[in-house]
């Protein structure tokens, strides 16, 4: 069964091509690949982020409170509505990160975020995060906002469970047809030479790992992708009030 209860730190850097290739030569020598990671074969998990008609939680997060949660679902690939997803939600204080989830099949999951009512509990679900979500969903006026997909290359260390370090590349959005079944595209929300690492662990990382940031200068960043695409969305819709600002001073200063 697939862990549904996460406590740890992630801690982020984003970075190009040619130093992707440099830190995976020296994850091959400490780390294994994730099974769906065959031959450094990058996977797609695709996501659908949820959030009140005046963008509480996302406008909440980039406050940057010591505290923050969202609620997402989660699906890899493009799934059928009878396909199991991971419903979930992620806390943050202090910097350490709470996930909570449970799988559901996609229709499951549509229905009960719309309607709040409980699904009939069935094997593969988790009950108490289920009790959880129906808490959330009962806190916040919640709707399907943005669409965010990505190519994963994952690593795990062999005997330890809590060191996991993550690559994502390729990350797109979309605002319209916002379902997992719709399908994986949208508009690219990095350059295409740009890899977001995270290192996902509880304690502290180990001496080479170290090294290897201290080595290669790598930087950490706050990068967070729902916050990313938010911000782009807001600028976007400023644009024109802007551009008649810019006229309104050029003509001011003639």
């Amino acid at each position: 069964m697939a862990i549904e209860v996460f406590n740890r730190f992630e801690h982020k850097y984003k970075m190009d091509t040619e130093t992707f290739h440099k830190v995976c030569e020296i994850m091959d020598k400490h780390m294994v690949l994730d099974s769906h990671c065959e031959n450094h074969s990058c996977y797609t998990i695709a996501n659908i982020y949820y959030d009140t008609p005046d963008d509480h939680l996302i406008r909440e997060s980039l406050s940057k409170p010591v505290y923050k949660e969202k609620l997402r679902l989660r699906a890899y690939g493009v799934p059928e509505l009878d396909s199991k997803v991971f419903l979930e939600i992620k806390k943050k204080f202090n910097g350490l990160v709470n996930k909570r989830r449970t799988v559901l099949k996609l229709n499951e999951a549509y229905d009960f975020i719309e309607t709040r009512d409980l699904p009939e509990t069935q094997s593969y679900m988790n009950a108490q995060v289920l009790n959880e979500l129906e808490y959330f969903l009962e806190m916040y006026d919640l709707q399907p906002k943005v669409y965010i997909a990505y190519d994963r290359l994952a690593y795990f260390e062999k005997g330890n469970d809590d060191l996991r370090i993550s690559f994502d590349t390729n990350i797109r959005t979309r605002r319209h047809d916002v379902r997992l079944e719709a399908g994986d595209y949208g508009k690219r929300l990095l350059p295409s030479d740009t890899w977001l690492m995270e290192i996902k662990t509880s304690r502290a990382m180990p001496i080479w790992l170290c090294e290897m940031i201290t080595e290669l200068e790598l930087r950490r960043s706050s990068f967070s992708k729902y916050g990313t695409e938010f911000k782009r969305t807001i600028n976007k819709k400023d644009e024109p009030i802007k551009a008649k600002l810019r006229r309104f001073d050029s003509r001011q200063t003639v």
